[in-house]
């Protein structure tokens, strides 16, 4: 059972950063999240331990002209937090291709 409250948003935003998706406004459009939304469950989840967070180096983010982003990573909390979104929300896990048969285009 995760330290956190596995909500659908949260379960989302999960399943994004296990799909590869590790910036803030990445999330945002894997998931149709809004900012309001998203920021505030990967500041939970890091604190909760399932997502640790890396900012990138600022030369970096300073050579293609924006802020630096901030990288997220599941941990193995996460991890587990991913099997129970997914055998809680099974449809969530299909819209964003991650488990099961492809969703009908």
């Amino acid at each position: 059972m995760p330290a956190f409250r596995l909500t659908y948003p949260t379960a989302t935003v999960l399943l994004a950063v296990q799909a590869g998706h590790r910036y803030g406004f990445d999330v945002m459009d894997a998931t149709g999240l809004p900012d309001g939304t998203v920021y505030p469950i990967l500041r939970r989840l890091e604190q909760k331990g399932a997502i640790t967070g890396r900012w990138e180096l600022e030369e970096e983010a300073r050579a293609d002209r924006r802020p630096p982003r901030r990288y997220y990573q599941l941990t193995p909390q996460g991890v587990e937090a991913v099997e129970l979104a997914m055998a809680r929300f099974p449809m969530l896990g299909r819209l964003m291709g991650l488990a099961g048969d492809p969703v009908p285009e």
